[in-house]
């Protein structure tokens, strides 16, 4: 049972297509694992499992999303030799 739920939240996780939503899904998929079980050891029953991990997971994705890298820094090399970088807005 426990390789069915890390297969599926892997596949989860790698069902997004843009880095933001990779990083979303990965922080639910964490939240509602470590929700799951706190839920479930707290309360010693499925409910308080399921409870912990919807809890767990929105608290998971809203936390990724929030901490996400606000720019991307891409640098190279000009025709004089310097290094030069910008920044980026990721959206």
């Amino acid at each position: 049972m426990k390789k069915l739920v890390l297969v599926a939240l892997a596949a989860l996780s790698l069902a997004a297509c843009t880095p933001r939503e990779e990083r979303i899904a990965t922080g639910a998929g964490l939240g509602a694992a470590g929700g799951a079980l706190i839920g479930g050891l707290a309360a010693g029953s499925a409910g308080g499992a399921l409870a912990g991990a919807a809890i767990g997971g929105v608290g998971g994705a809203i936390i990724a999303d929030v901490t996400r890298p606000k720019t991307t820094k891409k640098c190279w090399w000009n025709a004089q030799g310097n290094k030069v970088c910008k920044y980026y807005p990721n959206n």
